[in-house]
Formats: structure tokens, sequence, C-alpha cells
């Protein structure tokens, strides 16, 4: 039976997949996605969608341990990475296997998880969408470290526009502050829909700071001052009457894509719930935005690929991409080889071939490299796999002075801006600190952990819910997420004697740190303990490798840092073949009809969450590969 060729060939429908399928159907491209996770998860009818989506949310409810991947279904043939499997590395020479899909080479574990199956990891990201800052383009140039990118922050402005179009971002621009946010940044612009209220946790701890007028801390001998931000996110509110675009359209004469203006009697519409327009309109403030919105208020790419054309667009679930075929005379590629199984845990498996006249690798950056070193492609640099970053996350945690009340609303409204960038990039990380409403859920499980400990001095009655209601009321955490700059040695690479039940590799991972990271999360805990003195928050921060297996000492003291959920890296963009692995369209260089998609392509990680990053890059390459597709 010959396989039928289509225009483009897309695998995964993560948000970078489905936006580059949605774009190129309405375009009137034919389009196929070849999605490793269960059917189920990808339906789009109304009644179908609403009863898969409940069964995530019973699972939820169900699990004892609430990560991000709690509501999901992990399939031995296309299993994920999550976060209960991670576990410190046994020896230099023995890796940790624990889990189905990474396998960890160290000397430190990789501690970030995504989800393999329909829509992605937007099923369980928390939402949040700044933009990266114009130094975060020109590193090597502006502080020496890290490389360049091929193009700076103007050049991604109007795609930036696109994907929070999209994605359906709230947030006030003129709140937004901070080195690098000059007027220029956003220029005369809105977001689609206004902010989130910012929390009542916020609040309290904003005032605490500003008792005696602007908060200062000192780093390095250098004085800054503390800024307090609404933070933008892609979560749904009240439109803004301001908002002037209504569509996304590729304009054929002029062969690019173009933001459509809205009518005067036009408003931006939110997108609801994908089994209904009318639910899910409103964020209504469930504090489990990670691992799951109960009423998909918070944009999941499924809303994207909802958009998608139908007519245009085949999906295939349950098939699993293994490999890329290439034509080694001509250098094209003539294929992408997927297995397909029944019920995501079997042994049993059926290999097939999908044609197109493109090729895009939409998976995680993880995934995406051990596609193509599983395949021996597209590295004629030496650099798939490597350059794997993330972002750092350092908590620190203590008692307000009063009732602030977290454990409620989105699981961040508010973030600190103030050493986004600056000179000291020169000799150690940048960080972006949101102000969390999730309690000290995070590094020590509360508050499960507040209710055994009480029990454990026989605390009872109105003993315990009293203390329970002053400690648990109280609880402030803040995290300080520091950007990780490109390190050639922190990579994927593959193994023949690690392989998953269907036969493809297990990807390994190898992870280490640096000094210029190590600096970072000295530099973070001491302005953590000024903002704390600051606020009068008591601090019970406290850092040992049991509370976490990514754990470093640095000058005598120790740290644990968690992974951000931002995989970023392996296959970079760049300005020639010899250092990067696509141009600045995302083609591949070995092979002029495949393209690379997702946070793979960046070349360096800023202190913003990617998602946002992503898609605007995914815009950008959909214009690239409708032009190619028009040249033919």
């Amino acid at each position: 039976m010959k396989e039928k060729e289509y225009d483009v060939v897309i695998v995964g429908s993560g948000i970078s997949g489905s936006i580059m399928a949605k774009t190129l159907t309405q375009a009137g491209k034919s389009v196929l996605i070849l999605e490793a996770g269960l059917t189920a998860g990808a339906s789009m009818k109304s009644n179908g969608s609403y009863y898969n989506y409940m069964t995530y949310l019973e699972t939820f409810f169900n699990a004892s341990a609430k990560v991000p991947n709690s509501p999901y279904p992990n399939l031995k043939d296309a299993p994920s990475i999550d976060v209960i499997n991670i576990e410190a590395i046994p020896s230099p020479t023995e890796p940790a296997t624990k889990g189905d899909y990474l396998v960890q080479a160290g000397p430190l574990p990789f501690g970030s998880d995504n989800w393999r199956g329909p829509g992605g990891t937007t099923m369980h990201w928390l939402g949040t969408t700044p933009r990266m800052l114009p130094n975060d383009f020109q590193m090597k140039k502006k502080y020496g470290v890290g490389v360049d990118w091929p193009f700076g922050y103007d050049d991604l402005k109007p795609y930036y526009e696109m994907a929070e179009l999209e994605i359906g971002v709230s947030g006030n621009v003129k709140e937004q502050k901070g080195p690098g946010v000059t007027k220029n940044y956003y220029g005369d612009y809105e977001f689609p829909m206004k902010k989130i209220p910012q929390s009542y946790l916020d609040e309290v701890f904003m005032k605490e700071m500003k008792k005696g007028g602007d908060s200062v801390v000192k780093l390095d001998g250098k004085k800054y001052t503390i800024e307090f931000v609404s933070t933008p996110q892609g979560r749904n509110s009240i439109p803004c009457q301001e908002y002037p675009y209504r569509g996304i359209r590729w304009d054929e004469k002029r062969q690019e894509l173009v933001l459509e203006k809205s009518t005067p009697t036009e408003k931006y519409q939110q997108s609801g719930a994908i089994w209904s327009p009318n639910v899910g309109l409103r964020c209504e403030g469930n504090a489990s935005c990670v691992p799951i919105c109960p009423v998909q208020a918070k944009y999941n790419a499924l809303k994207t690929l909802k958009k998608a054309v139908g007519e245009y667009l085949d999906i295939r679930t349950q098939a699993v991409a293994s490999k890329v075929l290439v034509d080694y005379t001509t250098q094209k590629v003539t294929g992408i080889e997927y297995k397909t199984f029944d019920t995501g845990n079997d042994v049993v498996y059926n290999t097939h071939v999908a044609k197109g006249k493109i090729y895009v690798l939409g998976a995680s950056a993880i995934e995406n490299a051990k596609i193509l070193l599983a395949s021996g492609i597209a590295n004629s640099s030496d650099q798939v796999g490597r350059n794997l970053m993330d972002h750092w996350v350092l908590l620190t945690w203590g008692l307000l002075p009063k009732k602030a009340y977290p454990y409620r609303g989105p699981g961040s409204t508010t973030n600190i801006p103030t050493f986004r960038d600056g000179e000291f990039r020169k000799n150690h990380a940048a960080w972006i600190s949101p102000v969390d409403n999730w309690g000290w859920a995070w590094p020590v499980f509360s508050p499960g952990t507040d209710v055994s400990a009480a029990l454990s001095k026989n605390m009872l009655g109105k003993e315990l819910k009293n203390h329970l209601n002053d400690v648990l009321t109280r609880q402030l955490l803040l995290h300080f997420e520091c950007e990780q700059i490109p390190c050639p040695e922190n990579r994927v690479t593959i193994d023949e004697a690690y392989k998953d039940p269907i036969g493809n590799y297990r990807p390994i991972v190898h992870y280490h740190t640096n000094e210029y990271m190590n600096k970072s999360l000295e530099a973070a805990v001491k302005v953590s303990d000024q903002i704390f003195k600051e606020a009068n928050v008591e601090d019970y921060t406290h850092y040992s490798q049991e509370l976490d297996p990514d754990y470093v000492e640095y000058n005598g003291k120790g740290y644990n840092f968690w992974g951000a959920g931002h995989i970023v890296g392996t296959h970079r963009m760049g300005t020639k073949p010899e250092n990067s692995v696509v141009n600045p369209d995302q083609r591949t260089w070995d092979h002029d009809n495949l393209y690379l998609i997702g946070c793979g392509n960046m070349p360096t990680l800023g202190t913003s969450n990617p998602t946002l990053t992503m898609s605007a890059l995914t815009f950008k390459a959909a214009e690239a590969i409708l032009k190619h597709l028009d040249k033919k």
C-alpha cells in the first residue's frame, strides 16, 4: 500500500507542531502529524475530548504525588520523563536508569520532565509567557559568555506578537519593567487580555517589602532596587478592548505571515475548552495549573490544533517516529520511519514510512536530538545533542509575619525582574524570581509534611488545628530561575545498550555544573537573605543531598537546585554549518528539506520561560516553509 505524499510531515503535536500544522493547513498545505501518544488524547470531537479530559482530572485527583505528569498516561512504548524517577547518579561508571525514558549518566541528574502525548508539555505547563530581553540574544558580544543568536530581539518581535495572539496572553504592558524593558520593547501594543489579578499573598509580601520605601539589596558591592512586576501568562481573563489583532494569515503575494487587524466592531475572543467554547473563558483561580487546569482556562496546544483546517490535516496517533530516512546522494530526506502500537505497553509494533516534500521534527529538545542521532544525520557540526540547558531553580522559603493565604490561584502571578540582566552576567548567571503561590509544596511537600511533623510532636485536636492555621497561611516561597549557558559537554547521546520495548533508543543525558552556575546560586541566596530580612520573613530554607538529588557545593556551602521543565538546546541555530545544526529559518544546514522546531533551536536560554520564544520561532519557521513550498 503506497503512502500518501504530504506537503509537510510533522513529528509531534506539542505547541510547536500544532502551530506549524495550523499555520500550514490554513494556507492550504497538506500536513501529516505523527504523534506518539494515545488516540483518545487527540480527539477533537466534543464528547470524546470532554470525557478524555475528565479521565485526566480523575487520575490527578487520585494520584498521591501531584507532579507534572501525574494526570497523564505514561506509555512504555512512548515513555516520558517523570520527575518521580529522577535519582542521584550511582557512580561515574554506573548510570541511573530508573524510569522508562531517560538514562542519566551524570555526574548530576537532569532534573526536568516533559510529556509525550497530544498537546505535549503544554498540558501541564505553568503558562508564564515573558519575552526574552534584547541582551539575551547577544550574550557573547555583550558579556563574553555563551554564544550570540543569528538575529536580534527586534527581528523576532513581530513573531512574538503572533505567539501572544496564538496562546492568548493576559498581562499589562505598562506594568512591565526591569533591565532591558525599554520604551521600544513592546512599543505601542497591548496584550490580548488584561492581566490576571495578582494574588493576595503577593500583595501582602509587596507591602511588607515596601514598608520603608523602595527595597534595596546589595550584590558584589552594587545596589539594586527590588521591583515587582505582574506576570504575563497564557490563561484567559478579560479581553483587552485596545488589542488590535484578530488572526494570523499567510500573504501569498508578500510571501510572509501577517497579523490581521480587527475591525472597529470586533474584539478579541478567548479560546475556551476544546470541548466547549463557553467553558474556561476566565481563570477560576484553581491552584493546580501544574499539572492540570480543570476548566482549560489555561492555554494548551490542543486549542491550536483544533484551529487547523481538517481537510488538509491527518493525525496519526500511537505513531512513534524512530528514524529520518535520507538519500545520501542528494542529502534530501525521503521519509520518516515510525512504529505503531496498540495499547502503549506492547512489544509488538508495525513499522511504516511517512512521505512528504518537507519534514519537520517538532518533539522535545531531547527527543529531537535522539531521533537525529539514531538517524546519523544533520550533524556535520557535531552539535546535535550538545548544549542541553534548563533553568536551575534555587528555592528559598520562610514564614511571613502575617497571614497571606498561599495555595490559591495560579502558581505565580508576580515576579521580581531586577536580576534578569546586568554586567554581573560576565561572572555569573542572571535570574528571574517568581513569587510562588504554592506555599512550601515544591521543596518540602507541604502541607502534608507540616501535618506529619506536627503529629510527630503529639499535636492533636485544637492544638493541631491552630498550628496548621498559623503555619500554612504564612508560607512564602521564592524561586530564582537561573539561566544556564550553553556547554557542549551537557549533552544527549545514544547507546545500543539502552532501548525501549519497541526498539527505539533511550536518550542518555550527560549533565554537570560549572563555576558560572555555582556563583549564581551563591549570589541568589545572598539576595534572598536580604529580601527575607527586609520583609521580616522567618527563613526556613535548608539544602542537603537528601532534599533533592541535584546538590552542589561551592565555597564551603551546599545548594539544591530543581529543574524548571525548560528543556532547551541540543540542535541550536547559528550563522554557519560549522557552529550549529539549523540556520535562522530553522532549516538544517545538511538537508534542505528538513526543519527542526522547538526549544532545541535556542542558542541561549535567558531568564524567560521558553514557550513563548519557541512559539515565535515556530511562526518564523512556518513562514520559511511556506516560502519554500511556493518556490517548488
